[in-house]
């Protein structure tokens, strides 16, 4: 897992204040708000890793279990039971880990879970579970595919099931780090980042699209074709279609997840381009219509 250093964020030194860490974090919380910076992905993740780091060194306990502990700091009090352990075990032997060693070890792998079951004296634990990210556009989620992801240098084969869900996460048992003493290795779960750049509107596992109408087939009906997200389909419009019509095409939609051939819904909603720059005759002739209604 990558350490993250919440002093380096904030931009202060490890020795900081409390006072200087609280107006570090209120200069750069104004700087990257997301009312400041609408529609800026960038800035909406570092305003969210200054919060992070300010939860962590605001609080003097959290603050002290971090620095003693680095990315391991939220299990601590694990580590340190896990150490109380170790050297009750092993007062009375000079086999096994040193105390020195023991420490090196958890400093560098600690991360996983003790297990219930033991091999003599020697505590069983789960390897660290391992976090990735996996960035792919809607389209490429529309069909089920392959993908290969690179994780401490072993290359991972998965297989993408249509209509995975924006911030979805998978876990992969067994691809995390390795147990200690005989235990389990961890697992590696896997965060979907979908980019959008569509001009359809995902919720769930119907599409939404706005879809424009001149004025004369709204009035007078008639037929236009449309984009779906898997190709153009002819659409009859009735005759005086009001502007904000909305019509369902059934199975249009998204797939739904790790059910083959089942789609949502396409839900288009129709609006009247109103002519501009007319003619003169046309104008003549809408003063008819005028006159008449």
């Amino acid at each position: 897992m990558k350490f993250v250093d919440y002093y380096k964020i904030l931009g202060v030194k490890k020795a900081a204040t409390e006072k200087e860490i609280k107006a570090a974090y209120r200069k750069l919380a104004r700087k990257f708000h997301p009312d400041l910076n609408p529609d800026n992905k960038e800035a909406e993740m570092k305003f969210k890793e200054i919060n992070e780091a300010n939860e962590v060194l605001s609080d003097p306990v959290n603050r002290k279990k971090y620095d003693k502990y680095g990315k391991n700091w939220q299990r601590g009090e694990e580590y340190e039971n896990a150490q109380r352990q170790q050297q009750s075990h092993y007062q009375s032997t000079q086999q096994g880990f040193s105390g020195q060693e023991y420490s090196d070890f958890f400093e560098s792998m600690f991360g996983g879970r003790r297990t219930s079951s033991q091999q003599g004296h020697h505590p069983i634990f789960k390897g660290q579970d391992y976090h990735s990210e996996l960035h792919l556009d809607l389209k490429d989620v529309y069909t089920t595919h392959k993908r290969v992801l690179t994780v401490n240098n072993k290359n991972i084969r998965l297989t993408i099931p249509a209509g995975v869900e924006n911030g979805q996460v998978i876990r992969i048992k067994g691809k995390g780090g390795a147990g200690f003493n005989g235990g389990p290795n961890g697992d590696l779960l896997i965060k979907f980042v979908i980019n959008n750049r569509t001009e359809f509107k995902r919720d769930g596992n119907n599409l939404y699209v706005n879809v424009d109408l001149d004025l004369y087939t709204s009035l007078l009906g008639g037929e236009i074709m449309v984009d779906t997200f898997s190709g153009k389909v002819k659409l009859k419009i009735a005759p005086e279609t009001q502007n904000g019509t909305k019509v369902k095409l059934k199975g249009k939609g998204f797939p739904i997840y790790k059910k083959e051939g089942e789609f949502g819904d396409l839900i288009i909603t129709y609006n009247i381009k109103t002519p501009t720059i007319l003619s003169k005759k046309e104008k003549e002739l809408f003063k008819e219509l005028q006159k008449i209604r």
